[in-house]
């Protein structure tokens, strides 16, 4: 199991496999949760859940854990899960690429062609397109910041991710 985990650091993402039927991990998820609402809070369905770490102050940086709960076969239950940032950040880092790359290739298509048919309309296109380059990489670098910031709350969350699928000792009541 942990394993599979190893590679979080790389990848957002990750699957786990448990002999846990989907209603006895919709169970172990809300125990756990249950036991640990001083560290973790969120929501729980028999298909979907999305865990969050709670801290003192709500930033933009703040990860979550969206696991996906699914049956393989009769004794085998798939959980994939996905770190990340709210959807809101990863909206808006992804339209900020998109603008920006859109943006790029129109500058240095400018230049480019410019210099085919040897005119000189737009002599800034190719100092625009590197400061577009130069917007790209603070993108980046915001998001790898980020990506520190929340390292803490990164572990936490894979440990709860790790814990859950752990067996429960089920109370009996006579």
């Amino acid at each position: 199991m942990s394993e599979t985990l190893n590679h979080i650091r790389n990848r957002p993402r990750f699957k786990l496999y448990t002999d846990l039927s989907l209603e006895e991990y919709e169970s172990n998820l809300r125990n756990y949760l249950d036991k640990n609402k001083d560290k973790f809070y969120g929501n729980i369905n028999k298909e979907v859940a999305t865990i969050f770490v709670r801290t003192k102050e709500e930033s933009y940086w703040k990860p979550n854990l969206a696991l996906r709960i699914e049956k393989e076969d009769d004794t085998t239950t798939v959980i994939r899960g996905i770190f990340g940032p709210s959807p809101a950040v990863w909206t808006f880092f992804m339209f900020l690429y998109f603008l920006l790359t859109v943006a790029w290739m129109t500058f240095f298509t400018l230049y480019y062609v410019e210099k085919q048919i040897n005119t000189n309309n737009y002599p800034w296109a190719l100092p625009a397109s590197f400061a577009i380059l130069i917007l790209i990489a603070l993108t980046y670098f915001a998001v790898r910041f980020g990506q520190l910031k929340a390292k803490e709350e990164m572990g936490e969350l894979r440990k709860f991710a790790e814990e859950s699928t752990f067996h429960t000792e089920k109370k009996i009541n006579s």
